[in-house]
Parts: C-alpha cells; sequence; structure tokens
C-alpha cells in the first residue's frame, strides 16, 4: 500500500514538473509576442509579434508624423518641412517598452491571461524626436514676419510751435512663442492635415497717451521764422523767449533734436569753416572775445543755444547757425532744461 502511494507521489511530482516545463515554455514562446490591448500612439499592436509590430510602427504611427507642420496667419501659409523639423522615431525602443508591458507580472499572471485572452489595456506614448532649435529658430521666424512693434504715444508741435498736439499710440502684435513652440510639439506628435493658426499677442507700447505728461515734462520748440523759443513745462507752455537764428546759408538746423549738453560760462570751440577766417579750430576762452556768453545748451553738430551780447541780433537771420538769448533769457532758461530733453526746431 505504502509502495502505491509512493509511486502516486512522484508521478504527481513528475506531472506537475512536465505542467511547470510546459507552462514555461509556452510563456518563453511568448516573450516576443505583444499582448492584446497594447497600442502606440493609439494605434493597436496586440497580439502580434515583435517584426510585425515593428512594420506596423511605421507605417501607421511613425510614416504619418513625417508631414510637414503648417501655421496659417491671415491668410498667409507657414510651413516646417519634416527634413528641416528632423523628426525621428525609436521604433526599437516603442517595441521593446510594448513587450515589457506584456511580460509584466508573474509567470502565472501572464499563462492565465493567455489562457483566457485578457488583454494589458495600455496606450504608449510615440517615441518621437525632433530638433527643438529647429522649432525656435521656425518661430523666430514667424515673428520675423508677423510681428508689429507697437507705437509710442508722442506730441507733435503745431500753430508754428506755440502748442503741442498729443497723438495716441498704438499696440502692436507679436507671436506667442512659448505657445506656438508647445503647439508646434504637439502637432509633430499628433498626424493632422489641419494647420495651425498663429498664436499672437497684443503688446503695448512703452509710452502711452497719459504717460506724455510725464514722459515730456520739458519742451522746447524754436520756431525760426517768428524768431521765438518756447519752453513747455508738462505740456504746458511756460515762457516764450526772442531769439536770433542762423543766417541764409547758415541756417540753424530744422528737425527734432534733443539737449546734448549744458555749460556755463563756455569756451568756444571755433568750427573749421571759411567764415571763421583765421579763429577757424581754435578754442576761445570766456571772455569778451567768446561769443558764447553767459551759457550754452547744445543742440546737433557744434549748434546750440547761448547768450548774446548782440542783443540787436535779436529777431533776426544773424547768426552763423546758434540761437541766440539775451543773456537774462538764458540764465533764466538754463535750468529748467536738462540733457536729453527734446528740442523741435520749425
Amino acid at each position: 500500500m505504502q509502495h502505491k502511494i509512493a509511486i502516486a507521489l512522484v508521478a504527481a511530482v513528475a506531472l506537475l514538473l512536465l505542467l511547470a516545463v510546459g507552462v514555461w515554455a509556452y510563456d518563453n514562446s511568448q516573450k516576443d509576442q505583444i499582448a492584446p490591448g497594447i497600442k502606440v500612439g493609439g494605434v493597436d499592436i496586440g497580439g502580434r509579434s515583435a517584426d510585425s509590430a515593428r512594420q506596423i510602427i511605421k507605417r501607421e504611427v511613425v510614416a504619418p508624423l513625417r508631414q510637414p507642420v503648417v501655421v496659417t496667419y491671415h491668410g498667409k501659409d507657414y510651413t516646417l518641412s519634416p527634413n528641416r523639423l528632423h523628426t525621428t522615431a525609436n521604433v526599437d525602443e516603442m517595441v521593446q517598452e510594448a513587450i515589457d508591458k506584456s511580460r509584466q507580472g508573474s509567470i502565472i499572471d501572464r499563462v492565465s491571461r493567455y489562457a483566457t485572452g485578457g488583454e494589458v489595456n495600455t496606450d504608449i506614448e510615440p517615441d518621437i524626436g525632433y530638433s527643438t532649435k529647429a522649432v525656435g529658430n521656425f518661430v523666430n521666424r514667424l515673428g520675423d514676419q508677423i510681428n508689429v512693434d507697437p507705437v509710442d504715444a508722442s506730441v507733435v508741435p503745431t500753430d508754428g510751435g506755440a502748442k503741442l498736439q498729443k497723438h495716441a499710440g498704438h499696440a502692436g502684435i507679436s507671436v506667442d512663442e512659448a505657445r506656438m513652440k508647445g503647439e508646434i510639439n504637439q502637432a509633430a506628435h499628433t498626424p493632422s492635415s489641419q494647420a495651425l493658426q498663429v498664436a499672437v499677442k497684443e503688446t503695448k507700447p512703452d509710452v502711452q497717451t497719459n504717460d506724455l505728461d510725464r514722459e515730456y515734462a520739458r519742451y522746447i520748440t524754436i520756431n525760426r521764422s517768428t524768431y521765438t523759443l518756447r519752453f513747455f513745462h508738462h505740456l504746458r507752455l511756460v515762457k516764450s523767449y526772442l531769439i536770433a537764428v542762423g543766417q541764409q546759408g547758415l541756417e540753424t538746423p530744422a528737425g527734432l533734436y534733443h539737449v546734448q549738453d549744458k555749460q556755463v560760462d563756455p569756451s568756444w570751440q571755433v568750427p573749421n569753416s571759411a567764415w571763421a577766417g583765421s579763429l577757424a579750430g581754435q578754442t576761445i576762452p570766456p571772455g569778451p572775445q567768446d561769443p558764447l556768453k553767459a551759457r550754452w545748451i547744445g543742440i546737433f553738430n557744434g549748434a546750440g543755444i547761448h547768450g548774446t551780447d548782440e542783443v540787436s541780433s535779436l529777431g533776426h537771420a544773424f547768426s552763423h547757425g546758434c540761437v541766440r538769448m539775451s543773456i537774462p533769457d538764458v540764465e533764466d532758461l538754463y535750468p529748467r532744461v536738462d540733457v536729453g530733453d527734446p528740442i523741435y526746431i520749425l
């Protein structure tokens, strides 16, 4: 009786060993098989061999991604080609990840799944690469063609420089670079024939209308035909002065300038010009021979505002390009202005 029991036990152990070997052999035969239910980028590769899955991934996942990314703005298309994008795909890594997910769990879990037709429901993110530098360069090129700089609010002299008129600024537009890079990134990973819309944002001017009083705290206008210099403080006319300007052939230059420098009791740096005669190129220190009296407010290329003791020249085109004022007037104006203040000459 005991002998029969021993034989039965040996037979049972042998059967279990055979069953275990069979289970292991079957599980091992599935090591290159993709479990049902596994997808890559939404494409079903479940129940296939690694080689078959590899071909499907190339054809149905990777190939559709090798297409240009097109963005459009106001009816114009801008294209980022696959070659420039340098799209790459690690197909082997995607297949290996699918196999690894298929082999998760114990051997009993896997065999049970094989027997019951169970699935591993997972969708693997496609391992797609591209050049972030190419995307950045593309977005920069979009900006070069689409961006519109904002226009600052400004003031323009009117009525011969007697008034300052406010001109409103205008907002600009700028490509939203961060958003566009994100959308292009998503498009590079998603097969789609639909063009992206360029994302733009409004850019405000640095100087807005409400800022003008502060931005133009000091402003000078010079009317050459009426021989009048006007000083504005926060866009309000504060004072007008009688002046002399450049004579014919040596006119005071018209246009918008800014105070370049200021000096008290300036020396005269004589220009190298024919009208200067023997004094050309010399430096005349303050004194009787120096025509620049009391104060100097530089404008442009040797021209400036200065005091004169030839008060009879005021109200005339008499100077060699500078703006002359009486000494009391230039001493009054001098502390009112700073370097950088605008000077508009009409």
